[in-house]
């Protein structure tokens, strides 16, 4: 196979590598083609594409990869970021498709022995930074195709498209690595790069229109359910893409920087194949395009804070002017509540968008309207939008390729995470577009819905349930909430206890975790460029104290709380022991009136990037 090529024209990627650590430098090269590979110096960084010499010397080690994420230059060394292991979960429009389940960092520092010790203890920092980078959730990638383009516009791209470098195929937007292309595609290693897409793959194969689903703790094997309720097999494949432009996590990546682009933003596609055809319905979510903050502070929700901006009207502009570009007519659906900090969000972003008349804004409370059960009242949200949603459609193509519908437009759902609610609301559109979609083809009747078929509307449900925990998991680091009402349309108490849990641990991950995790994806990114000849980020933002406070504030805590309660249970014994009880609990309390008048500074807070 040379260069990536395969058969049909179509390019295709080295899917099994060689990596050779020698003391110089470390070589990749393509196993089924071992002429072809590259080198890494160790001590400088630099890539050099393997010549005709063969090194004298023998490898100190060797490893099997299975692809090339990329390359970051630090502040002293340059790392390299292989893949380590895969697991293939399904296929894309009749492609292998594989999800990252171990990535590694090689580093190349040797350079590093020569620095100050201020430069070691940042290139440190950069790369625990880099550690926690290996364990990003929900990468997926293909060696034969990419996966980053919807079915409508991927089938209306120029002849010859698709021999093109799968990295050139692919949409900027939803590659997670393509900060870190920029040294392979100018060594013009085109067969190595892969680009990689963060978000979800779920693939449905429905026998007689069953569903089957792919358990979001396993993503190992699927599972195969046979229902003879019409004869005719059927795949269902819901695929979420995540933007990588405001690339964050939950609390500090927050509505729309400057040029429009807004955080959480995801573009799902259903995907069906049946008789030989194939159908799509997308719909997006993203944060309110706004420029809004809601900074951690300990307490348990943080206030919002709509920042007054000069700029405000044109970020909202060339957020929904991008939008129209690409997908046609926006319907932009509202799920927050319309009382407290939210409703005055909501009206903020209703203000903005009465500027916008070639923009449909649907302002719908959730809460109020559905509460915590009442899943079926989004059928009064449906027939605020059906007409619209119907002229919208669906993209369709027969079993000659030609196009038979196209999607004209696309429902844009918020709420304030986008996570939850928005869930929730993007799986009964899903519903109602796939029943509609089944009776064009011919598998059901016109008088037939999915919601007709009991255990099969089940199995729909719960892959919506688990593709939203897969997106909440990337950003808010737990489970969705409100699964329970995709699932099974109403909540139950293991599902309001599981809640409960999740909301504990967003708590808890906001709050000590989530910067450095930000600090990590902002790096990562190309969000913040590394300076080798400015001051230290973390010096100058005093982090090597303040990265103690959560780590002290929590052990203050806990000591006095524990403390308190060890001398209390010996109150009643002496008079000492009760004046030990109190002073005790009067230091506690004053250790937690000062913590939480200064919550933000005891709170895990990014160093490296503005939140705009």
């Amino acid at each position: 196979m040379e260069s990536g090529s395969s058969s049909g024209g179509r390019f295709k990627l080295y899917e099994e590598l060689e990596l050779q650590e020698f003391k110089d430098k470390f070589v990749i090269k393509s196993v089924e083609s071992p002429s072809r590979g590259f080198s890494i110096g160790r001590s400088d960084g630099n890539i050099e594409q393997l010549g005709e010499d063969t090194d004298a010397d023998s490898p100190s080690k060797v490893y099997t990869v299975y692809g090339v994420v990329g390359t970051i230059r630090l502040l002293v060394g340059t790392c390299i970021i292989v893949i380590t292991s895969r697991k293939e979960v399904g296929n894309f429009l009749g492609f292998p498709v594989y999800q990252v389940m171990s990535m590694k960092f090689l580093s190349c520092n040797e350079a590093l022995k020569l620095s100050t010790s201020q430069e070691k203890r940042d290139e440190a920092y950069f790369m625990n930074l880099l550690k926690t980078v290996e364990s990003t959730p929900g990468l997926y990638y293909s060696y034969e195709t990419d996966i980053t383009l919807n079915l409508q516009r991927r089938l209306k791209l120029a002849e010859g498209w698709m021999a093109k470098s799968i990295w050139k195929q692919a949409d900027p937007r939803f590659v997670w690595n393509r900060n870190l292309l920029d040294e392979l595609i100018e060594c013009k290693l085109d067969e190595f790069i892969i680009p990689l897409l963060q978000g979800n793959i779920f693939k449905c194969l429905i026998p007689y229109v069953c569903f089957q689903f792919l358990p979001l703790h396993a993503l190992l094997s699927f599972q195969t359910l046979q229902l003879k309720l019409k004869d005719s097999p059927s795949t269902l494949t819901l695929v979420s893409r995540r933007c990588t432009r405001r690339l964050g996590t939950r609390m500090w990546r927050r509505g729309a920087n400057l040029e429009g682009d807004v955080a959480n933003f995801i573009e799902t596609e259903q995907l069906v194949e049946t008789n030989g055809y194939r159908s799509s319905f997308m719909q997006i979510r993203g944060s309110i395009p706004l420029l809004w903050e809601q900074i951690v502070d300990l307490s348990y929700k943080p206030r919002l804070r709509v920042i007054n901006h000069e700029q405000t009207s044109e970020v909202v502009e060339r957020h929904f002017h991008d939008l129209s570009q690409r997908y046609g007519e926006i319907i932009t659906v509202d799920l927050t509540d319309k009382h407290g900090d939210e409703g005055q969000l909501s009206a903020a972003f209703a203000s903005e968008m009465q500027k916008l008349p070639d923009v449909r804004y649907v302002s719908f409370d959730f809460h109020h309207v559905c509460g915590n059960s009442n899943f079926d009242n989004l059928k009064i949200l449906y027939d605020q939008i059906s007409e619209e949603f119907e002229k919208q459609g669906y993209f369709l193509v027969d079993t000659d390729g030609n196009i038979l519908e196209e999607q004209k437009g696309i429902i844009r759902s918020n709420c304030i995470d986008c996570l939850d609610r928005t869930n929730v609301t993007q799986s009964f559109l899903a519903q109602k577009s796939l029943s509609v979609q089944l009776q064009r083809i011919g598998v059901l009747d016109s008088s037939e819905c999915i919601s007709m078929f009991p255990e099969d509307y089940v199995k729909f449900r719960t892959m919506w349930a688990e593709q939203g925990d897969e997106i909440s998991l990337q950003y808010a680091g737990t489970h969705a909430l409100k699964g329970d009402l995709v699932r099974y349309g109403k909540q139950t108490l293991a599902g309001t206890i599981k809640d409960g849990i999740s909301a504990l641990s967003r708590y808890y991950l906001n709050n000590f975790h989530d910067g450095v995790k930000q600090d990590a994806m902002d790096l990562i990114s190309g969000r913040y460029t590394i300076n080798k000849n400015g001051p230290s980020p973390f010096h100058l933002n005093s982090f090597e104290s303040l990265s103690y406070l959560p780590v002290t504030a929590s052990a203050l805590l806990v000591g006095g709380l524990t403390l308190t309660s060890l001398t209390l249970q010996q109150a009643g014994r002496n008079t000492q022991q009760f004046m030990s009880c109190v002073v005790t609990a009067g230091v506690t309390a004053g250790v937690m009136a000062v913590v939480k008048a200064n919550g933000r500074q005891f709170c895990s807070r990014p160093r490296l990037c503005g939140l705009l």
